[in-house]
């Protein structure tokens, strides 16, 4: 199998897994998860890692301040902006799902652990 037929199918079998783990509400975890590793993340930013459209971030973003998961404010340099965080419910959410998903992987070995670690390395460079 080349790369790119290998890497469809890593990311084919990771979504099924975390789709699951995260009861079919992936695009919600992943929004946690993008705005916990990069604090006060601005908007088109997180739209930009995730690949997603602008009106489907806008209405995930509402959904999750309803929820009390995030809140946004009004950047300080450029009043355009809007800056994501997570609320102490949203990280305890996105904890418990990351626990959740790291007690699947329990019996991996360092070598696996390692080709992930350049995986993701090679892929935030070129995203």
């Amino acid at each position: 199998m080349k790369n790119a037929d290998r890497l469809l199918e890593i990311e084919a079998l990771t979504e099924n897994l975390t789709k699951h783990l995260a009861n079919n509400n992936l695009l919600k975890i992943k929004v946690l998860y993008f705005i916990s590793q990069y604090e006060n993340l601005s908007v088109s930013m997180i739209i930009d890692k995730l690949g997603i459209k602008k009106s489907n971030f806008a209405l995930m973003a509402k959904q999750l301040e309803d929820e009390g998961l995030i809140c946004s404010k009004q950047g300080e340099i450029d009043k355009r902006c809007r800056l994501m965080t997570l609320t102490k419910k949203g990280k305890e959410e996105l904890a418990m799902y990351l626990s959740n998903l790291n007690n699947c992987f329990k019996d991996m070995n360092g070598e696996i652990e390692s080709a992930i670690e350049v995986l993701v390395n090679y892929l935030n460079k070129k995203i």
